[in-house]
């Protein structure tokens, strides 16, 4: 049985995404940091050791980047690491060029995912952050690939998962996530809606501790459908699930027009907005906390 302690120093994974891409810099920028020592329990890194150390010299990260990195190559290794920052060693698939992704590196991109996953349902790791990955690079080697949602939804054997992003005081959750625009309108249902909102209301009070919370939810169409003449999903659809919640008790609200909702005077009290689609939430939240 695992006791509270080795719960709480358990390593956090952190795979570092496309190679070609931002991922080996930002893990850089991370290894030279304090922040393992601030959260007292491992930082692990996982990626082409080799490029990580090359990539961190290029951009003139500070020199001690890895510099007293260990460097780990199994699973078992993980319960066994010192407060500090380490490295979990996944070879490149093939050279790789900065700027230019290659498919050919598909696998070990995804293979870094699947370690990461595996440790965390396993217990052997206390979760996993991930660095930015290039879909084009990946769809060729795994036709469908949506992104990391979908990927780690499936390799969980989930498929009632939400995205939710954090940032500039917002938490935007998503009702659709990587559709094409056009497939968006079928894929609001009162059944999809109704689930999204349970996972996000019990995500709201088991981890960030709101007993009550509150939560907004934008329309589909502009003006969130001006009372059916630009729409009727919010008639047909959305309204009915909000009332639904709103008779259990729940403290939903909405539709709202998402071209307006997004001040502060509105937002104000609110723990989570439910946006219905990818671009109608997230340019709000990565304007307000990008970087």
């Amino acid at each position: 049985m695992t006791s509270a302690f080795e719960r709480r120093t358990r390593p956090l994974l952190i795979t570092s995404g496309e190679p070609a891409g931002i991922g080996p810099e930002l893990c850089g920028l991370l290894a030279d940091t304090n922040l393992a020592q601030a959260l007292g329990r491992p930082l692990v890194v996982l990626g082409d050791q080799n490029l990580l150390k090359t990539r961190a010299q290029a951009a003139q990260i500070a020199a001690q980047a890895y510099q007293h990195a260990q460097c780990i190559e199994q699973q078992q290794q993980l319960t066994k690491l010192p407060v500090g920052l380490h490295l979990w060693h996944h070879p490149l698939n093939t050279s790789c060029t900065t700027g230019k992704p290659d498919p050919a590196n598909a696998p070990y991109v995804l293979g870094m995912l699947d370690s990461a996953c595996d440790a965390s349902l396993q217990g052997l790791a206390a979760g996993m952050v991930t660095a930015p990955i290039q879909k084009s690079a990946i769809s060729p080697h795994w036709p469908g690939f949506m992104g990391h949602t979908e990927y780690l939804a499936q390799r969980c054997g989930q498929s009632d998962v939400v995205m939710m992003l954090e940032g500039g005081e917002l938490r935007v959750a998503l009702a659709t996530t990587h559709l094409p625009l056009a497939q968006v309108p079928l894929a609001i249902t009162r059944e999809g809606l109704t689930q999204t909102l349970t996972i996000l209301l019990k995500a709201l009070r088991t981890h960030w501790s709101k007993p009550k919370p509150r939560v907004l939810v934008t329309g589909l169409n502009p003006h969130a459908g001006e009372s059916g003449d630009l729409g009727h999903e919010e008639i047909n659809t959305i309204s009915p699930v909000i009332q639904q919640f709103r008779a259990q008790g729940e403290d939903v609200q909405g539709p709202f027009p998402a071209d307006t909702l997004f001040q502060p005077k509105h937002l104000r009290g609110a723990d989570a907005v439910l946006a219905m689609y990818h671009d109608q939430g997230l340019p709000v939240l990565k304007y307000a906390s990008f970087g």
